[in-house]
């Protein structure tokens, strides 16, 4: 009877155990927190201004800030876009590779020409010119990707000129093309004669351009000048003319022409 009875209790405390363990239920999980959406990359802004030296200009890539267009500045952004980083197969390439560099000297001419407007003879006489950055490598690895075009002119070898006033379709007009022309303050080739912009004081202005084949006959190239200043010139008989060539660095920068020059008022 006692042996029964201790059965018992053995039989109620293993149950009891077997109960007491029994796995707590369980709580509803927490909702997962999603990632943080990464930011996109900045890009220069599409109207931005800048106020560039000539060495920054000309440089692949700028730090500059951008100013108020309303304030001084010597560079104009117009255009921003997606630089050509990957190729059809899906590769992706350095923001200073052949394709991204070929993307940014044909694209920023093409979109040059069509914002400023005139014929590709009057914006080749004009100071205006197209110049183009990309991200530094560091703003690359951040995941910056885009090419920037801006547009300059040339005061003066070397020299900015301030811009100011609407740019957009400038060379339109026969008022933009003299403001912005290409003239000199002597005759072109003449000791301590100086390139300047139209707008500054100058006697000779540049009034038609000649294609040559390569520098060695780019010298005798300009006796064609003779008959373009002749067409140009109020009195055929009587009239000044001057040419210059392309210089050996102006040639391997792509500049496969000349000037063609007259006297002011000729």
């Amino acid at each position: 009877m006692r042996l029964a009875r201790l059965l018992a209790v053995a039989t109620l405390l293993l149950t009891t155990a077997a109960c007491t363990d029994a796995a707590p239920e369980a709580k509803p999980s927490a909702t997962p927190t999603p990632p943080p959406t990464a930011s996109p990359a900045p890009q220069p802004p599409a109207n931005g201004c800048y106020d560039l030296a000539y060495a920054a200009a000309i440089a692949a890539t700028s730090d500059a800030k951008p100013v108020p267009c309303r304030t001084a500045h010597t560079a104009r952004t117009y255009f921003v876009g997606p630089a050509a980083t990957l190729t059809p197969s899906g590769h992706l390439l350095a923001v200073d590779s052949e394709r991204v560099r070929n993307q940014m000297a044909t694209e920023c001419p093409r979109r040059f020409a069509a914002y400023v407007g005139g014929s590709r003879e009057q914006r080749r006489l004009s100071m205006l010119s197209a110049i183009w950055f990309g991200p530094s490598l560091e703003e690359s690895d951040a995941g910056q990707s885009w090419v920037r075009c801006d547009v300059i002119a040339l005061a003066a070898e070397g020299r900015l000129a301030r811009l100011g006033g609407t740019l957009k379709k400038v060379l339109d007009s026969e008022a933009g093309r003299d403001r912005w022309g290409r003239c000199a303050t002597a005759k072109p080739g003449s000791r301590g004669a100086q390139q300047v912009i139209c707008s500054a004081r100058s006697s000779w202005r540049a009034v038609a351009t000649l294609d040559v084949k390569g520098l060695r006959q780019a010298r005798a190239a300009g006796s064609a000048c003779e008959d373009r200043v002749r067409d140009l010139a109020d009195d055929k008989l009587t009239f000044t003319w001057g040419w210059t060539p392309p210089t050996r660095a102006q040639w391997r920068a792509g500049q496969h022409y000349g000037f063609c020059w007259a006297p002011k008022g000729q």
